[in-house]
C-alpha cells in the first residue's frame, strides 16, 4: 500500500491551521510545518515553524525563503516518510517522558528504522568503508578534581565506532562514580571533534532488537544525563550526529569558530540515535531540533550560539588550552 506524504504545510499569514482531526491523533502521523513572514502565535502541534524574519526567537527558524525551505522539507518527507514521522513522534513524546525513557524511545524508533527498505537502499548505495579501529580511542587525564576525556581517533575524524563508544562509556563511568571529580572536559583530537557514527559499522548489526539492547545498556548519553552538569564540551570542526547529540547534554558547550553541526540521519532513513532527540530539545526546543534533523542543514558556530546550542564561541587550543 502506498501512503500519501504525511507532510502538511500551513501558511499562518492566512489564518490558523486546518482541522486535522480531534486532538493529538489528528497530527500524530503527520509532519506539521507552519510558515509566516513574521513570527505569530502558533499552537504547540507544529513540528517546525519557518519565518522570513531574521534572528527570530525560539521556536521559529529564520530563513531567507521560508516557502522554498518548506518545499525542500516536503521533498524530504515524501522520500523518507517513515523516518520523518518517527522523528516528529519521538520529539513530541519527549516532554512527557522521564529523561532515561527518552533515550529508550529514541532507540526503539531507531532500531525499527534500521529494518526499513529505505535504510537498506541507502546502505546498498553507500560506498564500502574499511573499519579503522584504534587500540586506545579515548584518552583520560586526571588533574586534581578535573578529568579530561579526549576522543583520539583523528585518522577517522573521531567517528563513533563500537570501540570508541565503549571506551567513552568507561571514561564517563569514572566521572559518574567519583564525586570528587567536579569538572569534566571533553575534547576531540585532530581536525574534527567527532564526525558522527562510524559508517563502516552502519548496517552490520543483523538483529535490530539486539542492537537496541546494546544501545540502551552501553549508552554514553545515559551517563551524560547523570554527570552532564559537570561537563564542558570543547567543539571544533565537524560535529556531526553523535558529535553534537552527546555534547548537547553538557552543562557548558564551547565551540571554535570552525565548528560545523549537522544531523544527517533522516537522509539515511533513520533518526538521531545517540541521544539527540533527548539532548538537543533541552537546549533549542523540539521544533528547531526537528528542523536540523529533517533538513540535514549545517549550523555554524555563530548560529549555534544564537540558538543556544553552544554557550560560547572561543578559539580552540585542544586539551589544556
Amino acid at each position: 500500500m502506498t501512503l500519501d506524504s504525511p507532510f502538511v504545510l500551513v501558511d499562518l499569514d492566512r489564518g490558523p491551521r486546518p482541522d486535522l482531526g480531534p486532538g493529538a491523533p489528528g497530527v500524530s502521523g503527520r509532519v506539521l510545518v507552519g510558515v509566516a513572514e513574521r513570527p505569530v502565535e502558533a499552537d504547540s502541534d507544529f513540528d517546525i515553524l519557518l519565518t522570513g524574519a531574521p534572528d527570530s526567537p525560539r521556536p521559529w527558524v529564520s530563513c531567507a525563503d521560508p516557502h522554498g525551505t518548506a518545499r525542500r522539507l516536503a521533498e524530504i518527507v515524501a522520500t523518507r516518510p517513515a523516518a520523518s514521522v518517527a522523528l516528529t513522534q519521538v520529539l513530541r513524546m519527549g516532554p512527557t517522558l522521564a529523561p532515561a525513557d527518552r533515550l529508550v524511545v529514541e532507540s526503539l524508533a531507531y532500531s525499527t528504522l534500521q529494518g526499513s527498505a529505505v535504510f537498506r537502499a541507502w546502505l546498498d548505495s553507500a560506498p564500502a568503508r574499511t573499519p579503522r579501529p584504534s587500540p586506545a580511542p579515548v584518552l583520560l587525564g586526571r588533574d586534581g578534581d578535573r578529568l579530561a576525556i579526549t576522543l583520539d581517533r583523528p585518522q577517522a575524524r573521531n567517528a563513533m565506532d563500537a570501540g570508541t563508544r565503549d571506551a567513552l562509556c568507561e571514561a564517563l563511568e569514572v566521572a559518574v562514580s567519583d564525586p570528587s571529580i567536579t569538572r569534566v572536559d571533553l575534547y576531540g583530537n585532530g581536525p574534527a571533534f567527532c564526525a558522527g557514527g562510524d559508517l563502516s559499522e552502519f548496517g552490520t548489526a543483523k538483529d535490530p532488537a539486539q542492537a537496541h539492547l546494546v544501545r540502551v545498556h552501553r549508552s554514553p548519553a545515559a551517563l551524560l544525563q547523570r554527570c552532564g552538569a559537570r561537563v564542558t564540551a570543547h567543539l571544533h570542526g565537524a560535529c556531526v550526529g553523535a558529535g553534537i547529540e552527546l555534547t548537547a547534554f553538557a552543562g557548558r558547550v564551547l565551540a571554535a569558530p570552525d565548528t560545523v553541526i549537522r544531523l544527517p540521519e533522516v537522509g539515511m532513513g533513520l533518526i538521531p540515535g545517540a541521544g539527540g532527540t533527548a539532548s538537543l530539545p533541552l537546549r533549542i526546543g523540539r521544533e528547531r531540533t526537528g528542523y536540523l534533523a529533517l533538513s540535514g542543514e549545517e549550523l555554524g558556530a555563530a548560529e549555534a550560539l544564537r540558538w543556544g546550542l553552544v554557550d560560547e564561541v572561543v578559539e580552540y587550543a585542544g586539551e589544556g588550552g
